[in-house]
């Protein structure tokens, strides 16, 4: 057996799950990461997974990789981004372990992130998450189901991980109305419920039924929903919504988007940024700036606020011929 089975092992086993006691979804990200890696290096090379060295993932076969994502993958620039982490994180790993490959190593983890342009965020008008949630049919158990589930993640802007996750015994509707939830880097915290969503949930709760420790959102089968079946309900929602509000056509609203559309509502109210964050799981407030770049008002509001220059307009002139050769040159 090559080094580099037992360090990939070493890597899950120790590094990640021992050592860092790595959450289940970093967990899943880095080992679909490098399973996609193992399996484009057996391709290429003709070698079986098993017989794969640390040598033969060297940087122009990472490199190879990289650009396969994105040009048969059709993987965007921040997927890649996320693939490449990874990749980095074991091989920064196997250095310890391996000093003989302390070269080829070292090579790999010079491979820089990709530079891409980052767009402003997409988020829901009111009329839009009206339109949405009026998609929900209302005489059948899927739709009651997924208008819970949209009301909740537009007024709460829960991360999709963290809907999937959710019990019956998360929810508190009584004084004090919440959602608990453990997100991102394993913060715990508690996001308060408008009289509405608890009406909503209250509803919901009483046709569920089940146990604490029941999904609060299950399959038809009882199951915990995936996130490819939420993102699926939120496709077919939008679709039918786009009928009554033709806006939705460019949007593609995702689980993210309700996400987005939750700050977004909360900062045309004035709420502070810092608030938001807190509100959104953010460990850092620059995370959510990015919705203040999204806000035109708030721009035209600083716009007006600025008290115009006394000057008046008109063009330079030179004040000496010699000035004004320059200028023309």
């Amino acid at each position: 057996m090559t080094a580099l089975a037992p360090t990939l092992q070493a890597f899950f086993i120790d590094r990640l799950v021992a050592q860092r006691a790595a959450s289940p979804n970093t967990i899943a990200a880095y080992r679909t990461s490098l399973l996609l890696l193992v399996r484009f290096a057996s391709e290429q090379t003709g070698k079986n997974p098993n017989q794969l060295d640390i040598a033969d993932l060297d940087a122009p076969m990472v490199a190879a990789f990289l650009e396969h994502l994105e040009s048969d993958r059709h993987n965007s620039p921040r997927t890649r981004n996320n693939r490449l982490a990874a990749i980095h994180s074991l091989f920064a790993y196997a250095a310890l372990r391996h000093p003989e490959h302390a070269g080829s190593i070292q090579r790999v983890l010079a491979i820089p992130a990709k530079r891409y342009q980052r767009n402003l965020v997409t988020y829901l008008t009111d009329d839009e998450v009206d339109a949405l949630l009026a998609a929900c049919d209302p005489t059948t158990w899927t739709g009651r189901r997924d208008h819970a589930i949209l009301t909740l993640a537009v007024q709460t802007g829960l991360r999709i991980s963290e809907l999937i996750n959710l019990t019956c015994g998360d929810v508190t509707l009584g004084a004090g109305a919440n959602v608990h939830t453990v997100g991102k880097g394993r913060k715990e915290r508690r996001t308060p419920l408008a009289a509405h969503t608890v009406t909503v949930l209250r509803t919901w709760l009483a046709e569920r039924g089940g146990t604490d420790t029941d999904p609060l959102f299950p399959t038809a089968t009882g199951r915990q929903l995936s996130r490819d079946a939420i993102e699926h309900r939120i496709t077919f929602c939008s679709a039918i919504a786009a009928e009554l509000c033709p806006s939705l056509r460019t949007k593609h609203p995702t689980a993210h988007t309700l996400r987005h559309t939750c700050a977004m509502r909360l900062l045309l109210q004035g709420v502070d940024v810092a608030v938001i964050a807190l509100y959104l799981g953010h460990s850092q407030t620059s995370s959510t700036d990015l919705y203040l770049h999204a806000d035109m008002r708030q721009k035209e509001r600083a716009i007006a606020s600025v008290t115009p220059p006394a000057t008046k307009p008109g063009r330079y002139r030179a004040p000496d011929t010699l000035l004004a050769f320059l200028e023309a040159l």
